[in-house]
């Protein structure tokens, strides 16, 4: 596999090997102006910015990846445990049965203890949803925003020829 770059490096001047060039562009001598320094810092903080992007959109994926992993493998537990209820409550209901109890108590006992288990988790839920507040902080900040905000006056513009406005907004 062939580097890209390496055809570059092949045409490589004298003056790029003492490592005041950036690029096409020169960064040392009489002739830079202040127009091309800031060209090629804008072109340096572009190729920054979307090597940022770049990383940041790898990284995503990989979490991305990772979390749909994670998501399908404990769905398909989830669906193996909620297959494994009904095989377990009738291992239960026999269980009892085998004690000596009819089969149509053993089935109601399981039905019971099915039904008390869901009542302590309902009321457990209740008192976890009572103590949910709504974010007071956040609340206060957003009014405290928009009040300011509505106090403020817009920028007042200079007056200028709507030809030029038109000519620059087209340019």
């Amino acid at each position: 596999m062939s580097d890209p770059g390496k055809g570059a490096v092949d045409t490589v001047s004298a003056a790029e090997t003492a490592g005041d060039t950036v690029g096409p562009v020169r960064l040392t001598g009489p002739d830079k102006t202040v127009g091309q320094l800031v060209a090629t810092a804008t072109a340096e903080m572009s190729a920054l910015v979307h090597d940022e992007i770049a990383l940041a959109k790898a990284e995503i994926r990989q979490d991305v990846k990772r979390g749909v992993t994670g998501g399908v493998a404990g769905a398909v537990a989830g669906g193996l445990l909620l297959f494994s209820v009904p095989m377990f409550s009738f291992a239960a209901a026999y269980g009892i049965h085998n004690l000596g109890l009819g089969l149509a108590w053993s089935f109601l006992i399981v039905a019971g203890a099915f039904v008390l288990l869901a009542a302590l988790l309902g009321l457990l839920a209740m008192a976890k949803f009572k103590k949910v507040k709504p974010p007071e902080k956040s609340i206060a900040s957003a009014k405290q925003t928009a009040a300011v905000l509505q106090n403020v006056k817009p920028h007042p513009r200079q007056s200028q020829d709507s030809a030029v406005v038109v000519a620059r907004s087209s340019a």
